[in-house]
Formats: structure tokens, sequence, C-alpha cells
């Protein structure tokens, strides 16, 4: 299923509505959630919905599709702190409601089986909201991560990591890097909202949904999902074919 919207404004708010009509709908939903600007607003949404609305989310657990390793937790652009504070501190989320991937670990492959196993011991993953990356990644898994992929401990983009060493004064020698769901764990979840907005995106919009499923455009392996919605702006849908319509 696509969906187009004419507006950033409408697209948030879209994207905010399905987040919550899940958890209404399933009051102990496990819900993934991904940082950045596509998702900011929308965790901001979901937020203002809860605090005007009052919808129960006492019983659901959420979760970060990925994190930045190297860090500190409270270093302001970890996942941890970006989503305590765009969404659940304001909805007063229990640390105990809330999984993450560390920033930190002596060992990132038995960190990344826990949360996995912690994850399906919840009754496994109901909706995860992915971002898409303007190279195609989903989470940390850049072009040729392998389909196959579980949790695991990978590279992050090199832009990204050189604005997280100027912001956190981190060394040259000091390795930093991103601990994300593996694709296999993505294809996995019960139902995926894939969004993107903004006229950066129009160009890898286009190539992961009328493109070859690759390893090269990760994301083009949701072609294959089985109950998906794309979510998408007008500026981010501009590159797609006419018969593809506005909402």
């Amino acid at each position: 299923m696509i969906t187009i919207v004419s507006r950033e404004n409408l697209f948030d708010r879209q994207a905010a509505w399905r987040v919550v009509a899940q958890i209404v709908a399933k009051p102990t939903s496990v819900v993934g959630l991904s940082t950045g600007r596509t998702t900011a607003n929308m965790h901001r949404l979901i937020a203002h919905i809860h605090q005007e609305y009052g919808f129960d989310a006492s019983q659901a657990t959420f979760f970060g599709l990925d994190e930045v390793t190297g860090v500190d937790r409270s270093y302001s652009g970890a996942c941890y702190t970006m989503l305590r504070r765009e969404l659940l501190d304001d909805m007063a989320i229990e640390e105990s409601q809330f999984l993450m991937l560390p920033t930190q670990a002596d060992d990132f492959s038995q960190a990344c089986c826990a949360f996995t196993s912690e994850i399906e011991r919840r009754g496994g993953i109901d909706l995860l909201v992915l971002g898409l990356g303007e190279n195609g990644h989903l989470g940390f898994n850049q072009p040729g991560s392998p389909f196959e992929s579980t949790a695991w401990h990978t590279v992050m983009d090199p832009e990204l990591e050189q604005r997280i060493r100027r912001e956190t004064s981190t060394p040259a020698n000091k390795p930093l890097g991103g601990v994300t769901l593996g694709l296999r764990d993505i294809m996995h979840a019960r139902h995926l909202l894939l969004v993107a907005k903004g006229k950066r995106k129009a160009s890898i919009v286009r190539e992961m949904l009328l493109g070859s499923v690759t390893p090269q455009v990760p994301a083009s392996i949701l072609q294959l999902h089985p109950s998906i919605e794309f979510l998408f702006d007008a500026e981010a849908a501009s590159l797609l074919p006419p018969s593809f319509h506005i909402s």
C-alpha cells in the first residue's frame, strides 16, 4: 500500500495516527521506532495525541530500530536519548517498556541476541516504523548488507560519523559504529510503516519501489513484505509515475 499526502504537516499527522491506532487496537503492542529528521515531528505528535486523548500505552513495549555505538547513552544524538526526549518521556513510558540496543558493550553479538530474544519474548514486532536513508539504508543496514542479517554491530554512514565526532570531540582513533536490527529481523515484523518526506528522498523512493530487489539498496527488500504501507509526502513521491496519486 502506498499513501502520498500533499503537505508535510499532513504527512506527520498520518504517520502519528498509524502508531496510535496500532496501540489502541492492541494495547500490548510491540512497536519499533526510528530516529531522524523524518520521524521527529511524528514522535512529538504521538505524545500530543496521548496528552489530548489519553489513550492507554501502559501495556505497550517500545523499542528503537538501531543505536549509535562508542558514545555515552546520554549523548544528545544517541537514539535512546532522542526517543526519550521526542516521545517517551512525555508519555511517561517506564524503562521496563522501552528496549534499546546498547551504545557500549563488551560483546555486541551477545547484546544483539539478548535484544531480539526479549522482543520475541514479548510477542514479536507488531509495528515497525522505518525511515529511509538517501542511499537506501534501513537503520544501520548500509548498501551491501546481506538480506539474511539479524541484529548486528555494523558501520555508520561516514557523514554521520564525522558529525558525531565533531559533536562529541571523539578522536579519530576511537571507533564509532552502529548496532541495528538486521534486514531479516525487519522482514519478520507483522506490519511495517516506511516513511519518507522531502525532495532529498525522491530518487531513492523511486529506486526502492521500482528498481530491482538488491542488497545494494537495502530498502528494496521491502517490496517483498506482505504487510507494509509506504507513506510519502508529495516531494518524496515526485519522481514516481503519474499513476501514483496524492490522497
